[in-house]
């Protein structure tokens, strides 16, 4: 069997949060032929829908890996989950919290929240059910709990509920008390992405012990969202119909048809065509061509931004080491001709980590281009050519990194560029590009990124959206033998910018929150830890058909009930 790797466009929820997004780009897809994908996506959507019900078809570049909401890091698993069985509480198209399965969102003002911070009360609604009319209560939470926890189960993270939760309770049937180990700010953005069915999964986990081989990962029949789950055609397409027990009311569209392509021009030729009414994750040159076919562009702030990461462990380049020469590459590179030649002109520069959030630092700009600047820096710390040979050197090592990527062709050129400028200041780049999954493997699957063995990665991620935190710049995520799971895959170990991250985690105050990320976003900027290329907002393609569309940074799908289509 062939396999052909999808890198998006876009970089990264994962081994704890955005690494979903690099997920997202690490699923191999089956190579099927062309003609077999539109002859059986044709042939789905002729068997599966009368032609007076209403189908959108959504044209997907890969394929789920499962669509367990635990069991899976990857981007387009995690937004068809909003089709079937949706969260707690959603964010709207300005990325604010809504309740969704509660009376209101907790706050200390309905005691919701303690007043310590350390215990979190959910007020479930009393018309909750799953799809096949079955109560859904606080019994399913504690259920979702207890196996996200359980080690049996090889779900995709368990944080926060392994390492900040202490205890997940339901006094009732409409309560579920949450207790922190100690206040946990970000609780918005982590907590319940869906819900595990206790009547379905709690039978199949106490005859097998694990839910890693549950049928119901591939085919979740029972839900909790305005879609049910239908049907999966692996390399095809899949299906989901209106649910008819949803307590918001049945949606206006009668079926969503995914339809899973091989690659991008795939994708923009089924949108040109008017085969596709929405997709996603396509290259910016790609959006003037469908402009021009009349497909709506919404570009949605999620808080992702590409930039470049400094390995600063034992086997990262001995010059990465020095501030001088992490600044002197940032002023090297002349990122704004990324953005305006190849990007044309669609997005700018990122500054900061945190750019296209509201904690983001204005008051940081990009590092300028200035190489006679770089020069200086470089011979200031020591690194000189001493041999001719047109790359700087010290202590017998050429100054020469290691820079690696995906297979994403945007990436491929903005390596070229990158090596081509960093060369005329004296800096060596090897360049080299992997398969999206072997590119973003773990430090256990020994994944060049996760292990260190590449001097500079590139790739696309975002903070726990719409939180700030980010927990992969802690000294203890530092990934090794005896703790292959770690996420600070960078080495970054850096004892003020560690008092500053732990001391927001449990900072209630808003505006005091957002200076200390001010704070971390200009220490960051300064030491060069990571350096923006460009701001990625996701960027969906939406047919004339499609009406009622809103999109979230967050919960991308969260108003499809109401979503609807014109003939």
């Amino acid at each position: 069997m062939a396999y052909l790797n999808q890198p998006q466009y876009n970089g990264i929820f994962g081994a704890r949060l955005p690494r979903w997004r690099r997920a997202m780009q690490t699923r191999l897809i089956r190579i099927v032929p062309a003609a077999l994908i539109l002859a059986a996506a044709a042939l789905g959507a002729c068997q599966a829908a009368p032609e007076e019900q209403k189908v959108a078809t959504f044209i997907f570049t890969q394929e789920f890996d499962s669509l367990n909401p635990y069991y899976s890091n990857m981007f387009f698993s995690i937004v068809t989950d909003q089709l079937w069985n949706v969260w707690a509480w959603q964010f709207d198209d300005t990325n604010t919290p809504y309740p969704v399965m509660l009376d209101e969102m907790p706050t200390v003002e309905n005691a919701g929240i303690s007043q310590d911070g350390t215990v979190l009360t959910l007020k479930l609604r009393d018309d909750l059910t799953w799809s096949d009319g079955e109560p859904l209560t606080a019994a399913d939470f504690v259920f979702t709990y207890e196996m996200i926890v359980d080690p049996n189960n090889a779900v995709s993270s368990a944080y926060p509920y392994d390492s900040e939760v202490a205890s997940v309770e339901a006094p009732d049937e409409q309560t579920v008390v949450i207790t922190f180990n100690e206040p946990f700010i970000p609780w918005v953005a982590n907590l319940w992405k869906g819900l595990l069915p206790e009547h379905v999964l709690r039978p199949v986990f106490e005859a097998e012990g694990t839910l890693d081989t549950a049928e119901w990962n591939a085919a979740p029949t029972v839900g909790a969202g305005p879609f049910v789950f239908a049907e999966w055609e692996s390399g095809s397409f899949a299906r989901f119909v209106a649910n008819e027990n949803y307590w918001l009311g049945r949606p206006k569209i009668d079926e969503i048809f995914i339809r899973f392509v091989p690659d991008d021009a795939s994708q923009i030729n089924a949108l040109v065509a008017g085969d596709g009414d929405l997709g996603t994750f396509f290259a910016y040159p790609d959006v003037p061509t469908l402009e021009e076919a009349g497909v709506q562009i919404l570009s949605v702030q999620s808080g992702y931004n590409e930039g470049w990461y400094m390995q600063l462990g034992e086997n990262g380049h001995p010059a990465l080491k020095d501030v001088r020469v992490r600044q002197a590459i940032a002023m090297g590179f002349d990122r704004s001709a990324i953005t305006e030649d190849l990007l044309l002109g669609l997005t700018n520069t990122a500054a900061t980590f945190w750019d296209n959030t509201p904690f983001a630092d204005p008051t940081v700009t990009p590092w300028p281009y200035d190489p006679e600047g770089a020069k200086v820096l470089l011979d200031e710390a020591g690194w000189v050519d001493s041999n001719g040979d047109g790359t700087r050197d010290k202590d017998g090592v050429e100054l020469v990194l290691s820079h690696g990527t995906t297979t994403r062709e945007i990436r491929q050129d903005t390596q070229a560029v990158a090596q081509q400028q960093l060369a005329e200041i004296g800096v060596g780049l090897e360049l080299i590009n992997y398969d999206g999954d072997l590119f973003f493997a773990s430090y256990g699957e020994g994944g060049p990124a996760a292990t260190g063995e590449l001097d500079i990665t590139e790739y696309s991620d975002t903070t726990n959206f719409p939180d700030p935190d980010i927990y992969y710049w802690l000294c203890g995520e530092i990934p090794s033998d005896e703790y292959p799971d770690g996420g600070n895959w960078q080495a970054i170990c850096d004892e003020d910018l560690e008092a500053l991250f732990q001391q927001q985690l449990s900072e209630s105050d808003t505006e005091k929150r957002m200076e200390l990320f001010h704070q971390i976003s200009r220490y960051m900027y300064e030491q060069v830890y990571w350096l923006g290329l460009w701001q990625d907002p996701d960027l969906w393609g939406v047919s004339g058909r499609l009406t009622n569309v809103s999109i979230s940074g967050v919960t991308p799908f969260f108003n499809i009930g109401e979503w609807d289509l014109v003939p």
